[in-house]
């Protein structure tokens, strides 16, 4: 499960990106403004600024809805991502897990920073297409 910030020009293409490469169809995709977000977040003592906007990053959610959930931030949520598609992306995962943790956060914190003005936002996040719409909670 993927949960990203709705408004985010670069969330919503970095969505359509992974739409493309998830061949397999295992990843499905929650934006933080929604209730079931809101929960998610609850759940895991994750503070919710406010009711328009989610959490200051991505979340990968490993194990959604089962006792053994555990949801990963940042650099983390990204290289999860990136070894659930096809080749090369787990290799180039694997790569970037040899970076050291808070090198990685820190690109991750200075692109996050930034997001909004340069790729904008949106004022509503966009509904996906017919065939994607099952792939979103």
């Amino acid at each position: 499960m993927v949960v990203f910030d709705g408004h985010c020009g670069l969330c919503n293409r970095t969505v359509r990106w992974l739409l493309r490469r998830d061949r397999r169809d295992r990843l499905r995709f929650l934006a933080s403004e929604s209730e079931i977000a809101a929960a998610l977040l609850v759940r895991h003592g994750i503070n919710r600024p406010d009711a328009k906007s989610g959490p200051t990053t991505i979340l990968t959610v490993l194990n959604f809805g089962d006792p053994a959930e555990r949801v990963l931030a940042r650099s983390e949520a990204v290289l999860a991502l990136l070894a659930e598609l096809p080749q090369p992306w787990p290799a180039v995962a694997a790569a970037l897990g040899w970076v050291p943790r808070p090198l990685r956060d820190l690109g991750y914190r200075l692109i996050a920073r930034w997001r909004y003005r340069i790729w904008g936002r949106l004022e509503v996040c966009p509904f996906p297409g017919a065939d994607e719409r099952a792939r979103f909670l």
